[in-house]
């Protein structure tokens, strides 16, 4: 069985961070593992509080889980402090896993600042050379790479950029951006050329740790060995069934359905 590792955050209400991305895994058919960053209260309604783990526990548990299991891919999500990114990009550069997949979880959906402002430089220069695919969101791309967003084309140029950190792919998600064709559409870029990822805009509010799902599920496909396009496009499917699908629970955002497939087959929905 392939194995997949999650490095970020945990979610109180479980619809995004490692919650989401051991959901996405096991929907997915990958064993998922984990290295728990911080612990956040948080909920529908939003994001209450942040309690960083130490170092020297993520780096014991990075090194519990190398040191005994293979890894196939690494998604990497909520990092918020400098020596939490140092810890990894070491954890990282020691162990050398083929796949990692870094989601820049920055500012969440209720706009709590989930990203230390001091931190952004050290995750450049530290994890995005280390990265296989980073999948920031417009508002994530716009502060990597220091340039405004309103045109696909500013997409393009952001992902230009963003690649010229180091990092091996780059997929911009347009989901932030206001198309006269009403489609979300996001860009991946590996250095010489563009594909594009078109999908139509769902009515509902209940989008509660979509970038996680997302870029989780890229990693659970990587770990498949699928090739990086072929990837893309399967967790681009997943995530618009997971948003179709989304659970109206609590008075906010709520969260996407992971397991539609598995709940359709067991007769649980239409």
């Amino acid at each position: 069985m392939k194995k997949a590792l999650t490095i970020a955050g945990s979610d109180t209400c479980g619809g995004a961070g490692i919650q989401a991305d051991l959901k996405t895994f096991s929907a997915l058919g990958v064993y998922g593992m984990s290295v728990i960053t911080a612990v956040t209260a948080q909920n529908t309604q939003g994001v209450f509080g942040v309690l960083d783990v130490t170092t020297e526990i993520i780096e014991k548990q990075i090194k519990a889980i190398f040191e005994d299991i293979e890894v196939d891919a690494v998604k990497i999500g909520m990092v918020s402090m400098i020596d939490t990114i140092k810890t990894i990009a070491e954890g990282l550069k020691t162990y050398q896993p083929k796949n990692v997949v870094l989601d820049p979880v920055m500012i969440s959906k209720s706009g709590y600042d989930l990203l230390n402002k001091e931190a952004k430089e050290t995750l450049i220069n530290e994890l995005i050379p280390l990265a296989t695919l980073i999948t920031p969101n417009i508002p994530e791309a716009e502060v990597i790479s220091n340039i405004k967003i309103k045109t696909v084309e500013d997409m393009e140029q952001s992902a230009k950029i963003i690649y010229d950190m180091g990092v091996k792919n780059v997929l911009v998600k347009g989901g932030h951006l206001e198309l006269e064709e009403k489609e979300a559409i996001d860009i991946l870029y590996d250095g010489q050329t563009f594909n594009y990822y078109k999908a139509p805009i769902i009515n509902t509010q209940n989008t509660h740790g979509t970038g996680c799902t997302l870029s989780s599920a890229i990693a659970s496909y990587l770990a498949l060995e699928k090739d990086m396009k072929e990837a893309v496009r399967l967790a681009k499917l997943y995530i618009t069934m997971a948003i179709e699908q989304a659970f109206s629970i609590g008075k906010g955002v709520g969260p996407t359905h992971h397991f539609f497939d598995l709940y359709k087959k067991a007769g649980l929905m239409q």
